[in-house]
């Protein structure tokens, strides 16, 4: 059976978002979701709070991270303590080493701080997947993070990249079995679920990002 999950999602544990734990544990059960990671920025905080919360055992709740790196942002799943940011090779190995996965963030994303600077031909060993699809990334930029995945023999991701409840699982990663065994057979694929993409979605975004995180207004 065909499962659907939101990979890429904040919640206010992220400066940068205002989403409550406990609404996107609703948001994703009432959208037919099948299991989400919580990604919030250097922190595991929001993701043990909504899998503490989480009542349904056949709703799969991955506590997750977005780590900041010095090649750019990776997203690690399945680890069981907060990684700190610091140098990508220390990252991926502390994530290996607690037995989870990893996937480069919007590789080609729409603003420079937010792509990935290192050469994925020459790191692939150490990576899972690449986010193929980032809600919050232009149509453009999001093909470019997609061959660049099929370059290079690795798996997909798609992910809504969500700050706030009306960008939430725009973007679904679909897939059959289990998410780690569909990663490592390249089993993965992307699913758009909302016409809210495109500039000016993401324009929105990003404006509500800035007056959560610069202001403190929303």
């Amino acid at each position: 059976m065909m499962k659907r999950y939101e990979l890429h999602c904040h919640t206010k544990y992220s400066k940068c978002s205002n989403q409550e734990p406990k609404k996107i544990l609703e948001l994703a059960k009432q959208k037919g979701l099948d299991g989400i990671a919580i990604t919030d920025h250097n922190t595991i905080k929001g993701a043990l709070e909504i899998k503490k919360l989480n009542k349904n055992k056949k709703f799969e709740v991955i506590v997750s991270e977005e780590v900041d790196t010095n090649l750019g942002d990776v997203l690690v799943y399945y680890v069981k303590k907060a990684i700190k940011p610091g140098k990508f090779e220390d990252v991926v190995k502390e994530a290996h080493k607690q037995g989870g996965i990893v996937v480069i963030a919007h590789p080609y994303g729409l603003f420079y701080l937010r792509r990935f600077k290192g050469d994925i031909g020459k790191l692939k060993k150490d990576i899972d997947a690449v986010e193929a699809f980032n809600g919050r990334t232009t149509q453009f930029f999001n093909k470019k993070s997609l061959a660049l995945a099929e370059k290079n023999g690795l798996a997909i991701t798609g992910g809504s990249d969500a700050h706030f409840n009306f960008e939430f699982s725009k973007v679904n990663t679909v897939f059959e079995g289990n998410l780690r065994d569909a990663i490592k057979n390249r089993k993965t694929k992307v699913k758009v679920l909302s016409k809210k993409i495109g500039l000016f979605w993401i324009g929105i975004g990003h404006f509500y990002t800035f007056l959560r995180k610069r202001l403190r207004v929303i």
